[in-house]
């Protein structure tokens, strides 16, 4: 190759490169910058953020699955109208959605921020005709009431395509309030880890989490055990990312106290292994749908408990994948499992090295 043919090539690759990284930059970059701006509005005092990519989640064949799994509501005629008059709908023009929950005394409030597809001069029109329009802060602000309730609804548009909104009476107020260092920095990094995932919840803990699910689970799920360590966590996260027509779910557990997280992991793991056995006995094989019990054991077999240690704080994470299998066993009555108050020093499961987990 002469000379000036070498200078040509090596000027083409280096174009292509560049226009590779703008690309790479430009594209993938600008999601994940509304998503961080999406998610750095949240307010700094909440209890729980939870986070919805639903343009990434409507390409995902699971989220097919999902559709043909999930029975579908019944058409709502005010949702209809609301559809009608505002031009939106949220499973069509919702791309993504951060809802934080906000303790207030004995009652808790919503705020969320929404990037989509909005029509303002429809919305205003459907505001103005329903509830009210206000101006505050720079903010035209619109409320309008709760179908069957006394409270209202009240949202601003941002900007073109983003919208904030809360169940609380001025959100204008949630828009404004402080936040310090400290507390955006502990969500922040919360947040980062689950880069990869388009759905997720972190919820930071008061203490009273694991007695809430220990009430709301059926009796042989029930563990005293279990809810006293998971009232002892600091922070809990959840995470789906779609693989295929799979879900993969992680959950992740996190304080301070190595011996909170030890007794935790092993509890979850002799929970897995009950419910392994329980699926195996004789009368259970008997009772259950054959296709079902392939479909929990699968499941089962996915799960794989983990500690992790971040220095400061350590975690005991739980990750499983959620089939078609699965979904399709779901609309069967679940098996009655055997009682999940597992030993202090439950037997340890082996584990097949580090499961692929969404977040980091």
């Amino acid at each position: 190759m002469n000379k000036h043919r070498w200078i040509s090539a090596t000027a083409i690759a280096t174009l292509l490169a560049v226009v590779a990284l703008f690309g790479y930059y430009h594209w993938n970059g600008n999601d994940g910058a509304k998503r961080a701006e999406v998610l750095a509005m949240m307010p700094a005092d909440a209890t729980a953020v939870m986070y919805f990519d639903l343009a990434e989640l409507r390409s995902s064949p699971f989220l097919a699955q999902l559709y043909q799994w999930a029975p579908r509501p019944q058409a709502d005629p005010d949702y209809a109208q609301f559809v009608q008059d505002s031009g939106f709908d949220f499973e069509r023009d919702l791309d993504r959605v951060a809802i934080a929950v906000e303790k207030r005394n004995a009652e808790s409030a919503l705020f969320a921020v929404a990037d989509g597809r909005f029509d303002r001069n429809k919305i205003a029109a459907y505001a103005a005709k329903s509830g009210t329009v206000a101006k505050r802060d720079g903010h035209e602000i619109f409320s309008v009431p709760i179908n069957g309730t006394s409270r209202q609804i009240s949202f601003t548009l941002l900007r073109p395509g983003r919208i904030a909104m809360t169940d609380d009476p001025d959100v204008a107020a949630s828009l404004r309030a402080k936040k310090t260092d400290v507390d955006v920095a502990e969500w922040r990094s919360r947040f980062e880890r689950l880069a990869g995932s388009p759905i997720f919840a972190v919820i930071r803990q008061d203490a009273g989490a694991g007695s809430a699910l220990s009430a709301q689970a059926p009796g042989g799920l029930r563990s005293p055990q279990l809810a006293a360590l998971l009232d002892q966590l600091q922070w809990i996260t959840l995470a789906g990312k779609p693989e295929n027509d799979s879900l993969r779910v992680v959950a992740e557990g996190e304080c301070t106290a190595e011996t909170t997280v030890r007794q935790l992991a092993d509890v979850l793991n002799g929970i897995v292994i009950l419910a392994q056995a329980g699926l195996n006995d004789a009368k259970t094989r008997r009772q259950l749908d054959p296709a079902a019990r392939d479909a929990y054991l699968e499941l089962l077999k996915s799960a794989d408990v983990s500690k992790i240690d971040r220095g400061e704080t350590k975690s005991v994470r739980v990750v499983f994948d959620v089939t078609p299998k699965f979904l399709q066993a779901a609309r069967t009555a679940m098996p009655t499992p055997p009682s999940a108050s597992a030993p202090e020093q439950a037997p340890q499961k082996r584990t097949s090295g580090k499961p692929k987990a969404v977040t980091r």
